[in-house]
């Protein structure tokens, strides 16, 4: 039996990513056009988003828009509906899944490289060498 845990691969930058970040999709609401708007600058600049892919980065944007959506109605509710709850919980496990998948969580960012420290010209008192 094989099973599909242990080391990921390593993501790297795709010579066919894009360069600018696409507008946000008419059906996202604000909560899932304002993820998109914080997160597309990164992922551009990282270079792992190509236009093929670039439906999972919606998805990941439409759950944590969901989820945001469903928390302001559940603040609004004297008794937190648990149905509620339960789809609240799915759409930020589905976020995470996603976000893993396309370098927004730190380990993610790690397999890429693009944790490591940038080009340290200044002289930093804290530094340690």
């Amino acid at each position: 039996m094989t099973h599909l845990r242990g080391i990921k691969p390593t993501l790297s930058p795709d010579s066919d990513a894009l360069t600018k970040a696409p507008l946000a999709p008419k059906r996202m609401n604000e909560h899932a056009r304002a993820e998109w708007k914080r997160i597309m600058p990164d992922v551009i600049a990282r270079r792992i988003i190509t236009k093929s892919n670039l439906a999972g980065i919606e998805n990941y944007c439409m759950a944590i828009g969901a989820s945001n959506q469903i928390a302001e109605l559940m603040a609004t509710m004297p008794i937190p509906d648990l149905k509620l709850a339960g789809l609240q919980i799915r759409y930020m496990q589905t976020a995470r899944q996603l976000a893993a998948e396309y370098g927004l969580t730190p380990t993610s960012r790690a397999r890429i490289g693009s944790n490591a420290p940038a080009d340290d010209d200044d002289d930093n008192p804290l530094s340690v060498t």
